[in-house]
């Protein structure tokens, strides 16, 4: 069980200053590790999809009231894409956050059910009894009538793991699980473009060949309405959606010594990958950040150039010199309700007896050991860096695998993450109160 107490977790430097969260039932039991799929609707709710590796099940989507303190279940998402008579490998997640456009939210599907083999996941081969997964979908959900519908489906039974979405002209992007297939929706024609797959054979490749772990994140500059991701090898691409090509940005790329060095054919990490990444509008640029390192970098799409502003990782990090445990760093990345403060969710060394708790080597998916949940805040006008400390529950059990955020006009923060409910590990709504937050 992941209980610490604060004089056990905290290093010296973060004793003075830590943050009480609220976790949050749900009524999920079968929940698991949650990755975005959290986001704040323009009516103040928080939207959110629990995922689950069950096969029996897909996952569950539900609405907060902020107002109210409470939550409302929504659909199930296999039901929700018609699914449900199949007997298929069922929607387990959600990977994407939401996005909103003429009043209703735009989100993707994932398969929850894949083996994990030497570092490697998989899309298991179907249990008795079940077809195979049947691939993700791009759905629609109408915030005032409830109505949900889907609207295009990912190729050769692939889920989709990355989503974003050109809210000013109604345009879906999406990149596929496990080959890289990418996707263009228009909601205006409802015509889909596939193309790919983006970086070699993606994580259905072979290790030391063309193995290449997929972005789970890009952005759309609105600008110029160009979408942008990366690639293991520290490649940017340039989605042109009139043109319908992908195209390889030269003379800027993320292979910055800062950031460390990768083999880009090995599973193990992001590699030279930017984690997540967010437009920041009123300097026409993008603001990123390095999974491994926990970089801060500012992305120039017109001039082309990268600039490396702040390591964003959390104070006892940073004094430890030490890589963050979580191997492919932190997907709780976003602009706070002001729209020029950045709020990021991230690891610290946890401390028993006095001692960092080391990593363990053997651990090959997910963190490789327990850390602290760490609020950071970056105002970039400013270029103002807090560290708001640790975050704890008021039982003493501190949250872990938290890779989502979101806020609400409040300033209230919220993530999916994982905690001890009747002796069972289970994944679910966590709050930050605006109030234990000073800017």
């Amino acid at each position: 069980m992941n209980v610490l107490t604060p004089s056990e977790s905290n290093s010296s430097s973060s004793k003075d200053k830590s943050l009480t969260a609220k976790y949050y039932y749900s009524g999920f039991d079968s929940s698991s590790d949650t990755y975005n799929s959290i986001s704040a609707g323009s009516n103040g709710k928080i939207y959110y999809i629990l995922s689950t590796e069950s096969v029996y099940t897909g996952g569950h989507f539900y609405v907060y009231d902020p107002d109210s303190d409470q939550i409302q279940f929504i659909a199930e998402l296999t039901e929700a894409c018609g699914e449900k008579s199949l007997n298929a490998i069922p929607q387990g997640k959600s990977h994407v956050n939401f996005f909103e456009f003429e009043g209703k939210l735009y989100f993707a599907t994932h398969v929850g059910v894949y083996e994990r083999i030497d570092g490697i996941e998989l899309p298991v081969k179907s249990p008795k009894n079940h077809k195979p997964y049947p691939g993700g979908h791009i759905l629609s959900y109408d915030i005032s009538s409830g109505k949900m519908n889907t609207l295009a489906q990912a190729p050769s039974g692939e889920g989709i793991i990355a989503m974003t979405m050109d809210q000013k002209r109604g345009h879906i992007y999406a990149i596929t699980w496990p080959t890289g297939f990418f996707i263009h929706y228009s909601l205006i024609s409802g015509k889909s473009v596939h193309l790919g797959p983006i970086s070699g054979k993606g994580e259905a490749g072979t290790v030391g060949d063309d193995f290449r772990v997929l972005p789970r994140t890009m952005f759309v500059n609105p600008e110029s309405a160009s979408v942008y991701y990366s690639t293991s090898d520290g490649d940017i691409f340039e989605y042109n959606p009139i043109k319908e090509t992908l195209n390889k940005l030269n003379d800027v790329d993320l292979r910055l010594d800062y950031f460390g060095q990768y083999d880009p054919a090995r599973p193990g990490s992001m590699a030279y990958h930017w984690r997540s990444i967010v437009w920041y509008a009123p300097e026409k640029a993008a603001y990123g950040v390095h999974a491994t390192s926990g970089y801060l970098f500012r992305f120039d799409p017109r001039a082309k150039s990268i600039e490396v502003v702040e390591r964003i990782t959390s104070e006892p990090s940073k004094k430890s010199g030490m890589f963050d445990l979580f191997y492919y760093g932190y997907l709780g990345f976003d602009l706070g309700p002001d729209q020029e403060t950045l709020y990021y969710l991230t690891g610290g060394p946890a401390y028993k007896d006095g001692k960092r708790v080391q990593k363990d080597e053997e651990i090959l998916i997910g963190a490789k050991g327990l850390e602290n949940l760490h609020l950071i805040t970056f105002h970039i006008p400013t270029r103002t860096y807090k560290d708001h400390g640790p975050v704890y529950f008021s039982d003493g059990q501190i949250p872990t695998y938290a890779n989502s955020i979101a806020t609400d006009p409040a300033g209230n923060v919220y993530t999916l993450a994982q905690h001890m409910r009747n002796g069972k590990k289970i994944t679910d709504l966590v709050k930050v109160s605006k109030d234990s937050i000073i800017l």
